[in-house]
């Protein structure tokens, strides 16, 4: 069987992970050179926009040889602003490094990423870089590590010499008894066997049975080495790819297995053909092999797999590694493929607010329109092909007003999507403001019900819905209350896609979660013995009439609109304190009871989203420059105060004589 391991370099921006893939690949042989991150020459940031801004926007893979072990490296983006894009890939790891930078220490998106490796139980080992930058402090580093990540990390080594080139990394070995007796302490906690072996005979807790329990419980994520050293020199380098080899568990899975993979990322092509990346956890795929994925089926044209440095053409792809797949038109990131469901659950429907995904929703919008009318349609298309890149963009196209409207995570994330369609379609942008994104939720219950024998009924359907109120996060979720045989599947398949395509936009605009729809009634003509027929009723039947009954039985249930709050944490000189307070106060945050901690104070809250990139801006005045700002998203909330909406872009069902005007027209 293979040996594979999907590896995840995870950092915040600047902390030099990307710098670390190519120090990687320098050591492993796969590239005879170090490319600079400066000068734009690295392997993994490929667009002309990562060269230019020096920074990893789009995750990319790349492998190489540790002994018999072929790593499949995933650099992903550091930048908050793309986090949806490191979201894709914890799904396909087996482990992960996060880098911390030596100089700035944990910082915001530090701590957001552990949280989340934590949360999914992803293995990970922390690797402190620029160790030989001046101002450089590791002791001071693992302190903040334990305090502000996790406690449960085990040092491997220490600094010799920081701050200056010479800077190096020093492991520790059986010899050092005051490295056992840490380690065996930090092990001790989560096996009482080992605990028990030690108070029996200390003896027979020997060093390599220590080093094997400390991969088991890396292995489990219960512990996290930390090794050290500089990306730039390679110090240390060495010592951290020996530690990825022992201590991170490899991929598992049978080839011979049914077939199971999920897509993960999304590209196009040089002649504009959809390509898939997907990680296999059973099974092979083979070059023209016919293959199920998500909601269609079709014949893997040509296959690449990554093997020491970028994909190269193969015949098959098998579980545990990764493979770029041609022939998938119609594939979607979370997809499953092969007959196994196995797409992880963390994309879910990219329409639905914080279903299932390890990371928060973006909660900000705007309208990109066109600087030349004449663009509108190559927008459009543009827009959609970065969708299927990305799809928490969750494009909202308005007919009536001719607006395009895509989601974000922050104003970097425009400046990208502006130079994006710019340089690779050749369309000149602008957007109109950043707004927030609501959402609602039902009240109460409601249902409603529309027959074929009724007159005002145009359709031949026979359609009933419910909608209930449910748990906060759980989504949109569609259940039958009707016998089973009783519609043609194609019938409810067309219903259930309607639902989640009408919940897009509720009675205010925003799109509705966290509720319940159950199909209570169903009717339909079938055609006749010989054939189809003009009266028999068709998908389209279900399709047009879904959005009336279910916008009926919400009026019934009624919503409330609810914004999105995020949580802060603050960190300024003490002295700036008040003056602080008051700018909180201004831009709606509620604050916590602050703690001082010498010449600074930390002090953690809440605010509105919308008053996010404000905070961000007027900030630095009362902090001096000197506060540190950490956001992230927390919950949605009510809205208080009059209720924000959002136009329509539908054939609004709300209206019922406007709507079946405009499906009449259509049909």
């Amino acid at each position: 069987m293979l040996r594979t391991l999907n590896l995840g370099i995870l950092a915040h921006v600047d902390a030099g992970k990307t710098t670390l893939t190519e120090r990687l690949l320098y050591h492993a042989g796969v590239i005879d050179e170090i490319g600079s991150v400066d000068d734009g020459s690295t392997q993994t940031d490929s667009l002309a926009l990562e060269r230019q801004r020096g920074i990893t926007i789009k995750s990319a893979v790349v492998s190489f040889a540790i002994g018999d072990l072929t790593v499949n490296l995933i650099d992903t983006p550091g930048h908050p602003d793309f986090i949806a894009e490191v979201e894709r890939v914890l799904g396909v790891l087996d482990g992960a490094v996060l880098v911390v930078s030596a100089v700035e220490g944990v910082q915001a998106q530090t701590r957001v990423l552990m949280r989340t490796l934590q949360r999914l139980r992803v293995p990970t080992i922390l690797f402190v870089n620029k160790v030989d930058r001046v101002g450089a402090g590791y002791d001071a580093v693992l302190r903040s590590i334990s305090e502000r990540l996790t406690p449960a990390v085990i040092a491997m080594g220490s600094v010799a010499i920081p701050g200056t080139r010479k800077a190096g990394f020093q492991p520790y070995g059986p010899a050092d008894r005051d490295f056992t007796a840490r380690l065996l302490d930090a092990l001790a906690d989560h096996d009482d066997a080992l605990l028990a072996a030690y108070v029996d005979d200390e003896a027979t807790v020997t060093y390599p049975r220590l080093r094997a329990a400390l991969a088991a419980q890396t292995s489990r994520a219960v512990v996290h080495p930390v090794y050290c050293g500089s990306a730039s020199t390679g110090a240390g380098v060495d010592h951290l790819t020996a530690g990825i080899r022992e201590l991170l568990p490899v991929a598992s899975g049978e080839a011979d297995g049914p077939v199971s993979g999920t897509v993960f990322k999304i590209e196009r092509g040089p002649a504009g053909e959809k390509v898939a990346y997907v990680r296999m956890f059973s099974g092979a795929v083979r070059a023209r092999q016919r293959l199920r994925y998500g909601r269609g089926e079709a014949k893997v044209t040509a296959i690449q797999v990554f093997d020491r440095g970028p994909a190269a053409p193969s015949g098959s792809v098998a579980a545990g590694q990764i493979g770029k797949l041609w022939g998938l038109g119609e594939a979607r990131i979370g997809d499953s493929v092969g007959e196994a469901e196995t797409a992880l659950g963390q994309f879910g429907d990219a329409c639905e607010p914080n279903r299932r995904h390890p990371f928060a929703p973006p909660t900000l919008e705007t309208v990109v329109k066109p600087r030349r009318a004449a663009d509108r349609g190559a927008l459009h298309a543009a827009l959609t092909q970065l969708a299927e890149q990305d799809p928490l963009i969750n494009l909202r196209q308005d007919d009536l007003r001719q607006e395009i409207s895509v989601s974000l995570y922050g104003e970097v994330q425009k400046e990208v999507i502006q130079a994006t369609l710019a340089d690779e379609y050749g369309v000149e942008v602008s957007f109109e403001e950043t707004t927030t994104l609501c959402i609602e939720r039902p009240v109460g219950t409601g249902a409603a019900a529309e027959l074929m024998s009724d007159r005002e009924n145009p359709f031949r359907a026979t359609v009933g819905l419910r909608i209930e109120r449910a748990a906060a996060g759980s989504g949109v979720r569609f259940r039958l209350d009707v016998e089973l045989g009783s519609l043609p599947s194609s019938f409810v398949k067309a219903v259930e896609e309607t639902v989640h395509q009408t919940l897009r936009q509720g009675l205010y605009g925003w799109q509705v979660t966290d509720c319940t729809v159950t199909m209570t009634h169903s009717g339909y003509t079938p055609p006749p013995p010989y054939g189809w027929s003009k009266w028999s009723s068709s998908a389209g039947d279900f399709r047009h009439l879904t959005p009336l009954v279910l916008m009926d039985a919400l009026k019934q249930a009624g919503t409330r609109v609810h914004e999105p709050i995020h949580r802060l944490h603050l960190e300024a000189p003490a002295d700036t304190l008040g003056s602080t307070l008051r700018l909180l106060a201004r831009v709606g945050a509620v604050p916590r009871t602050p703690t001082m901690r010498g010449s600074s104070y930390a002090l953690d809250g809440e605010l509105p989203a919308a008053r996010m990139h404000q905070l961000q801006q007027l900030l630095p005045g009362p902090t001096r420059g000197e506060g540190v700002l950490e956001l992230g998203f927390d919950r949605y909330q009510p809205v208080v105060g009059s209720v924000p909406t959002r136009p329509r872009t539908d054939r609004n069902p709300l209206d019922r004589k406007e709507y079946l005007l405009q499906v009449g027209g259509r049909m």
